[in-house]
């Protein structure tokens, strides 16, 4: 990967550049994926203030660490994956945990296509924003992150039956908002 927008350099000469703190490099590096790691961050956010708590705090922690990411592979993957984790970070440490114990849940239907297709992208983010901490942390991680139930109860440090019985919750008052929004 070649960083040309204000120096030729390799990506090598352009992380070291960053791990030196160099501010040029810092700058670039905020600017080329400030966009696409805002809306990361409003997925797990109340509001667009805590969401860009969340962004600074993750790119302070982008430059701390920067010498670790690994020339070569996928920069935005791997600052996603440091996004998402300060984003259970600020859960972690700005609230209780409040999750609730299900022995059993039974599996919602997910709302139809059309019903979802009809929203805006900032009305889906408003449902989202409007669940719980807990829920919308659980949601965001099994639906668009991808970790299993067990991987989640690892990082928030709930069990698995917690994790999945906040994802059926946090599904049902999503399906709630969404049929509200469209009558």
């Amino acid at each position: 990967m070649e960083f040309t927008i204000r120096y030729n350099v390799t990506e090598l000469e352009f992380i070291d550049a960053c791990a030196n703190y160099e501010p040029w490099a810092q700058k670039i590096l905020y600017e080329e994926h400030y966009a696409m790691m805002f809306p990361v961050c409003c997925r797990y956010a109340i509001d667009e203030e805590q969401a860009l708590d969340i962004l600074h705090d993750g790119f302070i922690k982008v430059f701390k660490n920067i010498r670790r990411y690994k020339v070569g592979t996928s920069i935005v993957a791997w600052i996603r994956t440091i996004m998402v984790n300060t984003a259970i970070d600020q859960y972690r440490k700005n609230t209780k945990r409040r999750f609730e114990e299900l022995d059993s849940a039974n599996e919602i239907c997910d709302v139809s296509p059309d019903v979802i297709s009809e929203l805006s992208a900032e009305d889906v983010l408003k449902c989202l924003q409007s669940l719980t901490p807990g829920y919308r942390t659980v949601f965001n991680l099994y639906v668009i992150e991808g970790f299993s139930h067990k991987e989640i109860g690892d990082k928030l440090g709930i069990t698995e039956s917690t994790s999945r019985s906040n994802l059926v919750k946090a599904r049902t008052k999503l399906k709630a908002l969404i049929a509200m929004m469209n009558s």
